[in-house]
């Protein structure tokens, strides 16, 4: 699920970062056999493969205290140790900082990326007509051929350089479930496997940089996340709330991330915290994560 507005983005840097790094994502694209058929696309590019050349990656540490900042930055207690903000936010001081993108959907805020040129990398059903996140302001990238892939990695991975030279140390690319919400007209226009495609793409490219990957939810994947994709630990939202937790932990260990929000029954948060609050990170925030001192914040930590 998506989490907030996040990024505002000029037009000028996705497109010129786009254009000088589309030939380094397609010799990615091309290091495995991606084929799509009416089943959907195919790849046998492994995570061992992608990652050969990848630099060295520092996990955040385990059960170290989170907090979540995607609605705004402010100064995180002393005690917290992992700090996720927004890739236009600056990374905080002295903590583990894990960088968010919006790398399935596009942002409400953020329409110049995705017009004119990049305006085909919206999804689109049999009418023309764009096909929209049910619950947020945002519409769903096309990630249906490899060609729309690469176009839609060479954007992904300029916000990643960015990240990278702000200092972040992980990168958090959302909505990797677009697929799940891709029907029109009783038709699923997306796959898994487009969406598994893309963030192959994506976590070579982050890795070559330092950086290390997250698996944002998706307990459908299993263990193709980290044996296929290359993701390297998971940040997963209201996992107890949706009894999905085990997904996590069963392919990461305890390099899982857990979110619980206080418009679900406070219990959620309660049983997380006595089943796993002593192996992996357990937070509670507010729907929006808006920032310290909002009058809807939220947060709390076990």
């Amino acid at each position: 699920m998506s989490s907030i507005p996040r990024r505002v983005l000029t037009a000028a840097l996705a497109v010129s970062l786009a254009a000088a790094s589309v030939a380094g994502v397609a010799m990615a694209a091309d290091a495995g056999t991606d084929a799509t058929t009416t089943a959907g696309a195919t790849t046998t590019w492994s995570a061992s493969a992608a990652s050969a050349a990848a630099k060295k990656v520092t996990l955040p540490p385990v059960n170290g205290r989170f907090d979540y900042q995607l609605g705004g930055a402010y100064t995180p207690a002393s005690s917290v140790r992992i700090v996720a903000r927004d890739s236009t936010a600056e990374p905080a001081t002295g903590k583990y900082n894990i960088c968010y993108v919006n790398a399935y959907q596009t942002q409400p805020d953020d329409v110049k990326t995705w017009s004119g040129r990049n305006s085909d990398l919206i999804l689109r059903n049999s009418k023309g007509v764009k096909v929209g996140d049910p619950e947020w302001d945002e519409y769903l990238l096309d990630t249906s051929t490899a060609a729309k892939r690469t176009r839609i990695a060479a954007i992904m991975n300029s916000w990643i350089d960015g990240c990278a030279e702000k200092g972040f140390q992980a990168i958090e690319p959302d909505n990797l479930d677009s697929w799940t919400r891709s029907k029109s007209a009783g038709k699923q226009l997306l796959t898994k496997a487009h969406n598994v495609a893309l963030a192959q793409l994506l976590a070579a490219h982050a890795h070559g940089k330092g950086l290390a990957i997250a698996q944002k939810n998706t307990p459908q994947l299993g263990t193709a996340g980290k044996k296929t994709v290359g993701f390297d630990f998971a940040i997963a939202e209201e996992c107890q709330m949706y009894t999905e937790c085990a997904a996590y932990t069963n392919v990461f260990g305890r390099n899982v991330i857990e979110i619980e929000y206080t418009d679900n029954p406070k219990s959620a948060y309660t049983t997380a915290c006595k089943k796993q609050g002593t192996t992996i990170s357990v937070i509670l925030r507010d729907r929006d994560v808006v920032a310290k001192g909002k009058p809807d914040y939220v947060y709390k930590s076990c």
